[in-house]
């Protein structure tokens, strides 16, 4: 039996600032120095940004796992493990220069518990092959009023959220000052949603993608894993592929790209494999899987560095 997915009931904090390059590693440094940064009057000069953007930020950093925010008496925000192992001094990728790093990013902010429901709802819930703004706005109000009946979520709290997802996440072809919005986001690298030539209408990329590589597939599996209760070292392909909070879902994934990822890996990881009883595809493995987890994304950043280094020298 599965955890239920925890959506947090929080829209449009984000101020309409997407996600911008540096934030989280800004948003970071400055917590692990001052666990009350954002709390101060003192944050933009600090942060070097206005107050609508230190935010955003705040928003950004706790919606993707990099900081929790506790309250006693005043908000108190603290770098998580995930943080520490990705941004950190000596981490994975602290400045973010692999597109592998924003691939997990975009996992930790999908997975429960979600920061970000109109994210959580699109790549989830939304069952569209194609959508317009306009479809998704009506899709997400009808999520909000389904899984929220309590809560008063203004429709124009939706509709900066659609708009700041679609920013996020896809290269703008319009006006100039548009495109150059959209460069400052670095989830358009991921090309996970395209636009068609009128730009109104937008479209899944399904499939495999460049920048994603089979060890953060393989490490979302094991993560999605791990949140059954039950002893069980199987799950089946079909829910990762279509389960909601999956990582099929999350990545647009497709049976054969979800294999392959798992294959390739298994080459490496002896205690995971692919398993066929009667019929029905499953991923196993021998282990505690948060523990595979992070053994493949430390061997796997590991060998980026080195790789890194050889091309330097």
């Amino acid at each position: 039996m599965r955890q239920s997915t925890t959506v947090r009931p929080i829209f449009a904090r984000h101020e309409t600032f997407h996600p911008r390059f540096g934030w989280l590693k800004k948003g970071f440094d400055k917590v692990t120095e001052d666990n009350s940064v954002f709390s101060k009057e003192t944050a933009p000069v600090v942060l070097g940004v206005g107050k609508n953007m230190v935010r955003a930020i705040k928003y950004w950093c706790i919606a993707f796992k990099v900081v929790d925010e506790t309250r006693n008496g005043k908000f108190i925000h603290t770098p998580t493990e995930f943080a520490e192992k990705l941004l950190g001094e000596g981490g994975w990728d602290p400045f973010l220069e692999n597109p592998s790093s924003l691939w997990l990013l975009h996992w930790n902010l999908l997975k429960t518990p979600c920061h970000a429901p109109a994210w959580y709802f699109t790549f989830n819930e939304l069952n569209k092959i194609d959508f317009s703004s306009h479809d998704l706005f009506f899709s997400l109000r009808e999520f909000r009023d389904r899984k929220f009946p309590t809560k008063k979520i203004h429709d124009s709290s939706l509709n900066k959220d659609v708009s700041c997802l679609i920013r996020m996440y896809v290269e703008q072809t319009g006006p100039k000052n548009l495109k150059e919005d959209s460069l400052d986001c670095p989830f358009t690298e991921l090309g996970i949603i395209n636009a068609y030539t009128d730009s109104k209408r937008f479209t899944f990329n399904f499939g495999s993608k460049p920048s994603l590589p089979p060890e953060i597939i393989v490490t979302a599996c094991l993560e999605f894993a791990s949140t059954f209760q039950d002893d069980a070292r199987t799950i089946s392909i079909s829910r990762l592929l279509y389960d909601a909070g999956s990582p099929g879902q999350a990545f647009k994934l497709t049976e054969s790209s979800l294999s392959d990822a798992i294959e390739t890996i298994s080459l490496k990881a002896k205690d995971i494999f692919l398993t066929d009883t009667a019929g029905m595809i499953q991923f196993a493995y021998n282990n505690d899987p948060l523990e595979i987890s992070e053994r493949i994304l430390n061997s796997y950043y590991k060998k980026l560095v080195t790789s890194q280094k050889i091309r330097a020298n």
